[in-house]
């Protein structure tokens, strides 16, 4: 095989990955995600999904979906405190109880979303987005264009890949890092992004979920 030849297989191969096993897990999860809808619509005012306007591949906007967790017109300046707080203090740990950049005792969050992040359940709508070809299951998580602007030029190398579901920090020594140490990681997966890597963290996301440690 040429390189050519080896360089588009191994482009490939993940896209049909992300294909399958999204479908497969849309099939799969059909029937929780409708109970989830469900349980979302019926105990706070508001839309069943959260849609929100992320950073992916190459810096282009996509909307990006979740279940829906806030109350209804929740101002988002908490979390924009908090997230340059992170970067400007390099020493400040990404996690809390809730997952990687999320705040301890958001007033924002509602009692089932608060459940619905710490067991990651909130996620699940991205497989659509992972159908889409937005976002990959492997991957740097999409960002806001705001958070965007606080990067180091060097961590602008994560947009070179579509964002994903999982990465290598989530699974990563999540409640030791810093934001800086993280968003190394997302430019270390680029440098290293392989089919081998990509299910080696798919498989490490598991107990990750398991153990109820969000992702963002």
């Amino acid at each position: 095989m040429t390189r050519t030849g080896r360089m588009t297989t191994w482009r490939t191969t993940p896209r049909v990955l992300d294909v399958v096993l999204a479908a497969l897990g849309l099939v799969v999860l059909a029937p929780m995600m409708a109970v989830v809808a469900a349980v979302v619509a019926g105990t706070s005012r508001g839309p069943v999904l959260f849609k929100q306007v992320r950073l992916g591949q190459h810096g282009r906007s996509f909307v990006m979906y979740k279940f829906r967790t806030m109350y209804v017109d929740s101002d988002d300046r908490l979390h924009r405190d908090y997230v340059r707080r992170l970067l400007q203090e390099p020493a400040v740990s990404t996690a809390s109880a809730e997952g990687l950049y999320k705040l301890v005792d958001d007033p924002r969050i509602t009692p089932v979303g608060r459940l619905l992040r710490t067991s990651s359940l909130d996620e699940l709508p991205q497989l659509f987005n992972v159908l889409r070809g937005e976002m990959s299951l492997v991957g740097p998580r999409p960002v806001l264009p705001w958070e965007a602007e606080l990067f180091s030029p060097r961590h602008h190398k994560r947009f070179l890949v579509r964002p994903g579901l999982t990465g290598l920090w989530q699974t990563s020594g999540r409640n030791q890092l810093t934001m800086t140490q993280a968003l190394d990681l997302d430019v270390q997966y680029v440098e290293e992004q392989c089919l081998r890597l990509d299910l080696a963290i798919l498989f490490r996301t598991i107990p990750v979920v398991l153990g109820r440690k969000g992702v963002r």
